[in-house]
């Protein structure tokens, strides 16, 4: 009959590395790898197989262990300066940063037991004293302030908002929306075009009240030209421009 064995449950792999260091009382810079590898894996041994994570978490660090065991047998590796590199160093460091952290986590567990030990009460200020407000004393307030330095500060702040005017823009009067109606103006536009068959493009726009409609007017003129109701002549550079009728326009769209 087999004999059950209790074993101490650790959190992982380098907790248990750490552990075997502190009870074996070795340097964990000069960490004898053969005989922490040796107890190492005879706690992997007795570990429940049930848990495969677990398991397979130490299992690693095992293959770890013997890795660094089977380079330590192996000449040493000259790195920078003649310095020999030591297989156990990533290790080292990995160990030492576990540590720090164990041990920080230590320190907060402390501090949060201190902390529950202190109690709170409800605040029972009576409202006499927690509504009253000191009179305000007005010389300390005003101090060494002057009836003259009180206006240097008051010119000084219309000063900074008259800093802030756009000297340009606020001379602009107020932009009105021009409102065109498009399709009253293209029909007024072929109109002219179809009862004229030819006519000047200067005049056409000299019909035109607002820039609005000076501008709708010369986008319906392009697309007639694009769709081939009309077409444009210019005899001379900077010259007038002549729009010729040559088919019926049905309709048009912009």
């Amino acid at each position: 009959m087999a004999i059950p064995v209790k074993l101490e449950v650790f959190e992982g792999p380098l907790d248990l590395l750490l552990h075997l260091i502190e009870k074996n009382k070795v340097d964990i810079y000069d960490i004898p790898i053969v005989e922490i590898t040796r107890q190492y894996l005879e706690y992997v041994r007795e570990l429940p197989k049930d848990d495969l994570n677990t398991v397979s978490e130490f299992m690693v660090m095992a293959a770890t262990l013997l890795d660094i065991k089977c380079r330590m047998l192996l000449p040493r590796i000259d790195v920078e300066e003649g310095e020999e590199e030591d297989p156990r160093a990533e290790l080292v460091q990995k160990l030492l940063e576990y540590k720090m952290y164990k041990y920080m986590s230590y320190e907060l567990k402390d501090m949060q037991m201190d902390g529950e030990k202190y109690l709170y009460k409800s605040p029972s200020i009576p409202d006499e004293v927690k509504n009253y407000r000191p009179p305000i004393d007005y010389n300390e307030l005003l101090g060494e302030t002057t009836l003259i330095s009180l206006n240097e500060i008051f010119n000084a702040c219309l000063k900074r908002i008259e800093d802030k005017v756009d000297p340009i823009r606020s001379g602009f009067g107020k932009i009105e929306k021009e409102e065109v109606n498009i399709e009253q103006k293209q029909d007024f536009i072929v109109e002219y075009i179809t009862s004229h068959k030819k006519c000047s493009f200067k005049n056409l726009l000299s019909e035109q009240k607002t820039k609005m409609e000076v501008i709708v007017t010369f986008l319906v003129v392009l697309e007639l030209i694009k769709t081939g109701n009309v077409e444009v002549n210019q005899n001379e550079i900077f010259g007038d421009i002549e729009i010729e009728f040559k088919k019926p326009i049905e309709s048009i769209s912009i």
